[in-house]
């Protein structure tokens, strides 16, 4: 008898700030099982890590640190140039805030996840592997890094000691290379919550899903992403679900 599929479904959360909330945050923790929670600097702030912090633990849902560059005003989708060291002090700097809310609801941080700009750019910049993977080195070595399927920073956070869980989206057109088109393109956001659905299905199931052009590309994924910001987010996060669960893939936290 073959072993159970099992898939991790998490979300980008708490990307509200000052008196603008994201509304969806608490129906999404319903269906996701990870929560990559924003760290003030592309979105998020005191108050809204502190109530995402409490509702995924009382969710019993994993949390991860959502880590970007200082970009308030791009919410973190600029391409900006930072050192090494820069790049280290800031996702220390990022971390250290969310486990403190962590600690106050009696959970901790289970992974990292880069966001935007930095999670493209450290798909192919080692430089930038290698400085996130020094700065959880010094933190915490046992933090895993959520990152782009098939992307050279796989191997390079490997080889520099870190765990990496390899993460594919239901909601973003993939080029035929296997990297995320980006969001400037048409097509680049998938909104179908049919096709959504078949491409979660076909992401857990290790099988093809097309790229922007049509053809078949391959993403092998422990983890499967859904954007809180595409139109609808609730209704497609509960429809993948439930089409991974009718199909009899056990949806679970990857840690």
């Amino acid at each position: 008898m073959s072993a159970q599929i099992r898939i991790d479904l998490n979300c980008d959360m708490g990307e509200g700030f000052g008196p603008y909330h994201t509304a969806t945050d608490e129906e999404l923790l319903a269906y996701v099982t990870s929560a990559n929670i924003a760290c003030g600097f592309h979105a998020g702030d005191p108050r809204t890590m502190d109530t995402t912090v409490a509702l995924a633990a009382s969710r019993g849902v994993a949390i991860g640190a959502h880590v970007s560059y200082p970009d308030l005003v791009g919410f973190g989708r600029r391409h900006l140039q930072v050192s090494p060291l820069e790049l280290l002090t800031d996702v220390t700097f990022q971390i250290g805030a969310l486990q403190a809310f962590c600690q106050r609801h009696g959970t901790r941080i289970s992974y990292i996840k880069a966001h935007g700009a930095l999670y493209n750019d450290m798909a192919i910049d080692a430089t930038l592997s290698k400085a996130m993977a020094s700065a959880i080195l010094e933190y915490d070595p046992s933090l895993p890094v959520l990152t782009l399927a098939g992307s050279p920073s796989v191997e390079i956070l490997g080889e520099a000691g870190i765990a990496t869980i390899s993460e594919g989206f239901v909601d973003r057109a993939y080029t035929p290379e296997g990297r995320l088109v980006p969001r400037t393109t048409p097509g680049a956001v998938v909104t179908d919550p049919a096709v959504i659905s078949a491409r979660g299905l076909a992401l857990a199931s290790h099988q093809p899903v097309d790229d922007i052009t049509g053809d078949p590309v391959m993403i092998s994924c422990e983890s499967i992403c859904i954007h809180s910001d595409s139109p609808g987010a609730p209704t497609l996060a509960a429809a993948v679900r439930t089409t991974l669960e009718d199909a009899g893939i056990l949806v679970t936290p990857f840690r």
